[in-house]
Formats: C-alpha cells, sequence, structure tokens
C-alpha cells in the first residue's frame, strides 16, 4: 500500500546569481550613448541632493592635497576611481601595438574645496581648443521648413478665410515628399465644405513653390513640373502616363505609344529625370538629428593612435560632503538617517559606475582600434574580421559587456563617424592561404564591380562569384545575393533595364 503524499518541510543549500541595484545600474550605464547618459545623469541630480554638477572651468585651482573622508566605504570607492583614471590616454605605435599607458595625475582633476567630495567622473577630456571645432552644432544651419514656406505663400496668394482654412488643413497632411497622400473628402468632410472647394483650393496650392508640391502622386508631380517648364504636349504626356513601362526598361513599346522615334524618346526621357520626384526634399521637414561622436581617434605626432572619450556633452558630477555633513547633523529619527545613507551610497556608487563605465568604453575601443590599424590608414579593403569573442577574450571582459559597450556608441575619425559595431563583420575565407576577408571588405568589392558594369554586360551574381574566387575570395552565389540585397543593389534583369534607359 503506497505511501499517501502530504505536505513537508525541508532545508536545501543551493547558489543563485542576485543582480544588485548597483550592478543593474552599471550594466545601464553601459549600454547608454553619450546624450542617453547626459539625461539620465540629469535625473539622479534631480533625485538625489548630495549629487552636484559644476563645469570643469569653473572648479577652484587643482591641488595635489587630498580631501580626507570620514566615510571608510567612500574612501574605498575613490582610490578605485583614482587608481582607474590612470589608464585615460591610450596610444598605439604605427605597427598597431599597443605602447604603456601613459598615467595622469590622479589629483588633477581634484578640487580643493572641501565642500565637495573628491569623488568625481572625468574620463579624457577632449581639448578645449577642438571643443568648438568638432562640435556637430557649428555645421547646422538654419533652415527655413516646408511648412514655414507655405505658409508664407498661404497668406499672400489666397484671400478667401475658408480656402485658408482648407489650405492649413492640406499642408498638415503632406508627407516628407511634398504629396498629399489623404483623400480630399476628409477635409471636405472636416470642415463641412463643398469637395469642389477642396479640390480648387488644391489647384491653387498646386502652384506654390516648389513646383510639384501638394501633388497626389508621381504622375501628378512630373506633370506639374513639365507644365511649368511648357513641355507638357502629348507625346510627353503619354510618356508620363506610361511611367511603368519605363521602369521596366521597354523603349521600345514607349517609342510605339508616344509616336517619336528613339531619340527624340530618350530626350524625353533625360527631360523627366532633371525634374524633381521629392519637391520636399530641399526643405527641413524634421528636426535635424545629429550623430554626437562618444569617442575621438586622433593621430599622434609619431604617427600612432589616440583614442579620447568626449566628456563635453557629459556633465561633471560631485558629492556635496558639506551638504551631507549638514543633514547629518540635523536628522533625529532612523528614518532621516535611512535615507541620507542610501543616497550617500548612491551617488558614491554612481560616480564609481561612470568611471567604470569610461574605461571600459576605453578599454574596448583601443582593442578595435589596434586590431583595424589597417582600415584606418588604408581604406575599406583592409579591414578585417572581428567578433565580438575576439575583442572580449583580449580586454579580459564577457561578450555581453563588449556588445553593451559597442552598442550606441560613435567613434569619429579621419574617415568619417562610425559606430562600433560597424568594425565586427563576419569572415570569408582566402582561398589562397592569406589572411581571410571581412564581409565589408566583399561587399565594396562587389559594388566596385557593380559600379563598373556597362549596359551590355551586365554580371549575374554567378559570375560575380567566379571574379571573386579569381582573386581567392570564397563566395558562393546565395552570399553574393545576400551582400547585394543588404546593399539595395537590383538585380542583373533590373540592373540591365535602368543601365539601359540610361544609355
Amino acid at each position: 500500500m503506497s505511501q499517501a503524499a502530504s505536505p513537508k518541510l525541508e532545508l536545501r543549500q543551493g547558489q543563485s546569481l542576485v543582480m544588485t541595484q548597483q550592478l543593474q545600474q552599471s550594466i545601464k550605464l553601459l549600454q547608454l550613448s553619450s546624450i542617453e547618459l547626459a539625461e539620465y545623469i540629469e535625473q539622479e541630480l534631480e533625485k538625489n541632493p548630495l549629487l552636484t554638477v559644476e563645469e570643469a572651468s569653473e572648479l577652484p585651482a587643482e591641488s595635489d592635497s587630498e580631501d580626507k573622508s570620514d566615510d571608510e566605504g567612500a574612501d574605498e570607492i575613490a582610490e578605485g576611481v583614482d587608481g582607474n583614471e590612470e589608464s585615460s590616454d591610450i596610444l598605439l605605435s604605427q605597427n598597431g601595438e599597443s605602447n604603456e599607458w601613459n598615467s595622469e595625475d590622479a589629483g588633477d582633476d581634484e578640487s580643493n574645496d572641501s565642500n565637495y567630495s573628491d569623488l568625481h567622473y572625468t574620463g579624457m577630456r577632449v581639448n578645449s581648443d577642438d571643443d568648438d571645432d568638432m562640435s556637430p552644432e557649428r555645421n547646422i544651419t538654419k533652415a527655413i521648413s516646408l511648412k514655414e514656406h507655405l505658409l508664407e505663400q498661404l497668406h499672400v496668394e489666397i484671400e478667401d478665410p475658408m480656402q485658408r482654412m482648407i489650405g492649413l488643413h492640406l499642408i498638415d497632411m503632406l508627407d516628407d515628399s511634398g504629396y498629399v497622400q489623404d483623400e480630399l473628402k476628409q477635409v471636405a468632410s472636416l470642415l463641412s465644405c463643398d469637395l469642389i472647394l477642396v479640390e480648387e483650393t488644391l489647384k491653387l496650392l498646386q502652384q506654390f513653390d516648389p513646383v510639384g508640391v501638394f501633388a497626389r502622386n508621381l504622375q501628378e508631380c512630373i506633370t506639374l513640373q513639365l507644365k511649368e517648364k511648357d513641355r507638357f504636349d502629348p507625346a510627353m504626356q503619354k510618356l508620363v502616363e506610361h511611367l511603368d513601362l519605363l521602369a521596366k526598361g521597354e523603349l521600345g513599346t514607349l517609342c510605339k505609344v508616344c509616336a517619336v522615334d528613339h531619340e527624340d524618346l530618350r530626350q524625353m526621357i533625360s527631360e523627366i529625370k532633371a525634374l524633381n520626384p521629392r519637391p520636399a526634399s530641399g526643405f527641413m521637414v524634421n528636426d535635424v538629428q545629429t550623430v554626437v561622436p562618444d569617442i575621438f581617434l586622433k593621430r599622434t605626432k609619431n604617427n600612432g593612435w589616440q583614442v579620447e572619450l568626449n566628456n563635453s556633452v557629459l556633465p561633471r558630477v560631485l558629492v556635496n560632503r558639506q551638504y551631507h555633513a549638514q543633514l547629518t547633523g540635523k536628522t533625529r529619527d532612523k528614518m532621516e538617517k535611512k535615507y541620507l545613507s542610501d543616497q550617500m551610497m548612491s551617488a558614491n556608487w554612481l560616480i564609481k559606475a561612470l568611471d567604470q563605465r569610461a574605461n571600459t568604453i576605453l578599454k574596448v575601443t583601443t582593442e578595435i582600434v589596434k586590431r583595424q590599424d589597417g582600415f584606418f590608414r588604408n581604406g575599406i579593403r583592409y579591414l578585417k574580421p572581428l567578433t565580438l569573442k575576439d575583442v572580449a577574450d583580449e580586454v579580459e571582459l564577457h561578450e555581453s559587456t563588449v556588445s553593451r559597450v559597442t552598442s550606441n556608441k560613435y567613434l569619429s575619425t579621419h574617415r568619417g563617424t562610425y559606430e562600433l559595431k560597424y568594425f565586427f563583420t563576419s569572415t570569408i575565407q582566402n582561398s589562397n592561404g592569406g589572411e581571410d576577408y571581412s564581409s565589408r571588405t566583399v561587399m565594396h568589392l562587389i559594388k566596385e564591380l557593380v559600379d563598373k558594369e556597362i549596359p551590355s554586360d551586365i554580371l549575374s551574381d554567378d559570375t560575380i562569384s567566379s571574379i571573386l574566387k579569381e582573386r581567392g575570395i570564397e563566395c558562393a552565389r546565395r552570399t553574393v545575393t545576400k551582400y547585394r540585397e543588404e546593399m539595395g543593389i537590383g538585380s542583373s534583369v533590373q540592373r540591365r533595364r535602368e543601365k539601359k534607359v540610361s544609355v
């Protein structure tokens, strides 16, 4: 007879990984860009009364003396911060090997003012002489939006109040190309007016600058521009009505439809190509989104590389110890003391996490620059295959940590600004036994082959694969197809039609 099941208590010993709040905070800070980090710091400044921010230029004179803290835990963190700051400047020799880290005086960034803690986040600051030149805001000019441009014309050209109201709604309906995508019936229904009045207003708006704006489709946009140039004759009208045949490259059929010879057709096609299918492209439709680099790569005098963090967008965070001391003397109950203790601990951990973030980014970026030295010196052809594991093993970090560090981080170089993820590519084997190729290098070679094509000799994916194999690159046809589609390059049939039309 089996024993009946009954509840019972047991003691078991086991191990588990617990994500503390501080660890979660450190992981979160790693994957933030500099702009996102600045926003996060602003939020922390609002929540924590012991945190304060001060610009480096406004800090008191530097001193070698250190302020002593009564908080032993805070002293331990301070020692860790100062020790990490020694590894801020990284130089790479010409052959790509890493030189020794140039130590900086840890006391240089410390304040003499006893009102503030010696805990702060600095990293490597960019020279003030370069800040203005490197600032992307300097390259942004004041531009008028399409809506502002059209509103100015609306108030001058249209006097009828009802048509002005209709015009305002139609302006709001424009997409980024300058087209009216929605039905006119919606405006008529919304304003309780006649559809004919909306259509008449639309015709008036279609006379505005830029020519082609307020069109409802591509054909109407091209028609408006051709009429402005007085080139909308019957033959051109037929061509506009059969743009699908033009896209397919059926020039013979178009000659019959338009009743013109091949020479006239090519001239008509050239006129259409000179038009602007996106009338709004010359205007600022949305706010300009700039990419602010997180790291700068500069050449050194000995033709090496120097990696610097861009801290110009980040505030200088300090712990106000004087304010903490004042509050400590006024706290009475346990709740107040616990709150003050928690805020002090949170402030110390934030500064430590910021410093660890800076050093981790420098360490990972330095390894990437060392591995991709050929790319920075000679271009895309010398980009080497690289994986997260390669970098993680070298800098003794986990792959997930390297992945977080390289996400949404941008490196500014003399060749342009690149996301750190750009330098991680898969491997294409070299059949000649030499170094393997990066997938991005192979994509660059494929694009070069396609750009050099002539209409009478369009390369198929099989042909491109064969050419690459002759150069020692083992790239299958399906891989060529994959890379071609990633670059937005059409098939051989599509390219043949396009090049045929362009001749």
